[in-house]
């Protein structure tokens, strides 16, 4: 199928190359399927908005990296800061602006622009980094340079490409999650659905599961208590070929999906095991209605952040499989990474601006309120993207699909985006349309996360599986301070 044309943006500073090095084989993707066009004028001006510069749907697999500056005084420069900092005349920092390398945001008079100090410090360590091998490190390690060759995943103004192909045109094609992570995992993309079986376990001790997961608990916390469990019952996980750890992982995905139910209790999680479908699953796990077009938005979501090369999580996967541990421990490695505020809790930040605005008529105020305190307001602009994360807009109009316009909520989250654009602000990441999408399908707080954990997890077995086809430990070398 031809895929939709985008048009050139700036190259970041951390995508000249790719920010991994990779090769990839690119091949087309089957015909899946589905149009859509809404009506709702405060939704599409905001979709209008985040598509400048990209012409219909070509989207970023999920998500999920730290994303955009805070809105802390301390994170925005002047301009003469900005161009001291870089050691820079101003004419070339506005030239750094012009072409996507640093971001820029209005000043409180309108009358000049603030400069986001992490774009200029990642700007002057890659200058730094041209002066020697120490340099050259530091830069790697904060979206710099590429640290590994990887043919799984590369990123580029259109967003990821999984071996090849645009992650924005699987999910917009309807390519199934499952077919997508056998692309990531094995470079061929299934013509079909394939069909994933969940190993017989009539003793899986759900019930006992369920029992340790405290009142309140969000579900993607039940995931780090179920992989242990689910690693103690595979003896055989240890040492195991390729050919192994295909079934094991698509098994593990699964049961995963699942036991994210375990918040709600044993019989939820045991209806969702008995799903045919990830997506489903997932669906059935945290309490979501059964249609077709949800079962088609959570699909689609699950695609566009399946992986996004080295985010922090894939990285500290990337570590533990180098040391040759079993498939169970590199998934929690990743997990634990999800645990950190910085990495896995941006849906969960935008959701209390959420509940705090409560109605949309409050977004304007609640930002200005925000902007004054140097409060962070939503999670905004990504350093691959300058122009806007291409993987955010289908979950947006995903989330007016499937009921917005009934939900106060969701409402709510629109209006906020409108009131961040008129106020010169980033476009929203990745975050801010799972948890957009969350909220229209009337899931619970921390699906969001929970949806960036499932989806990723067909990205960190990729990593896994290729880190072990490299001898080498990872192990960096620290600089004495």
């Amino acid at each position: 199928m031809s895929c939709p044309a985008t048009t050139s943006r700036p190259r970041s500073p951390s995508t000249s190359l790719s920010a991994v090095s990779a090769t990839t084989t690119p091949s087309s993707p089957p015909a899946f399927a589905a149009p859509f066009c809404f009506a709702r004028s405060i939704v599409s001006s905001v979709v209008d908005g985040i598509l400048d510069g990209v012409s219909n749907v070509d989207q970023r697999g999920l998500i999920n990296q730290p994303t955009g500056f805070d809105n802390q005084p301390e994170s925005l420069l002047s301009g003469p800061e900005a161009a001291a900092l870089l050691g820079v005349k101003r004419e070339t920092l506005y030239a750094y602006t012009s072409r996507g390398l640093v971001r820029s945001v209005p000043s409180d008079g309108g009358r000049s622009r603030l400069y986001v100090r992490e774009d200029l410090e990642r700007l002057k360590a890659r200058s730094d980094a041209r002066r020697g091998h120490g340099p050259v490190a530091a830069s790697a390690l904060r979206w710099g340079e590429p640290v590994l060759t990887s043919t799984i995943t590369t990123i580029g103004p259109e967003g990821p490409r999984y071996r090849g192909q645009a992650a924005t045109a699987l999910a917009a094609a309807g390519a199934p999650f499952e077919s997508v992570a056998e692309l990531l995992w094995t470079g061929t993309l299934p013509r079909e659905r394939p069909t994933w079986t969940v190993p017989e376990d009539a003793a899986l001790p759900v019930t006992r599961l369920a029992d340790l997961v405290p009142d309140g608990a969000p579900p993607v916390a039940t995931l780090a208590l179920a992989v242990p469990a689910l690693a103690a019952r595979d003896p055989l996980r240890f040492a195991a070929t390729e050919e192994a750890e295909l079934p094991r992982a698509r098994g593990l995905i699964r049961r995963l999906a699942a036991l994210s139910a375990l918040p709600a209790g044993a019989r939820r999680a045991k209806a969702a095991l008995a799903e045919p479908t990830v997506s489903r699953a997932l669906l059935v796990a945290l309490g979501g209605r059964k249609t077709e077009r949800a079962e088609a938005a959570v699909e689609r979501a699950l695609v566009l952040i399946a992986d996004h090369e080295l985010a922090t999580s894939t990285f500290a996967v990337r570590v533990t499989a180098s040391t040759g541990a079993d498939l169970y421990a590199c998934v929690s490695a990743g997990l634990a990474a999800v645990s950190g505020p910085k990495h896995g809790g941006a849906c969960d930040r935008i959701e209390a601006v959420v509940a705090e605005v409560g109605r949309p008529e409050r977004a304007r105020d609640v930002v200005a309120a925000r902007a004054r305190r140097g409060d962070a307001i939503l999670e905004l602009g990504h350093p691959f993207y300058p122009e806007g994360d291409p993987r955010t807009p289908p979950l947006l109009v995903d989330a007016a699909r499937v009921g917005a316009p009934r939900k106060t909520d969701v409402a709510a989250l629109f209006a906020l985006l409108d009131a961040t654009k008129e106020a010169g602000y980033p476009p929203p990441s990745v975050d801010v349309g799972l948890v957009a999408l969350c909220l229209a399908l009337g899931l619970p707080p921390g699906a969001a996360t929970t949806f960036f954990a499932i989806g990723r997890l067909a990205g960190w077995i990729a990593h896994a599986l290729e880190q072990r086809g490299d001898p080498t430990l990872l192990r960096p070398r620290s600089v004495a301070s």
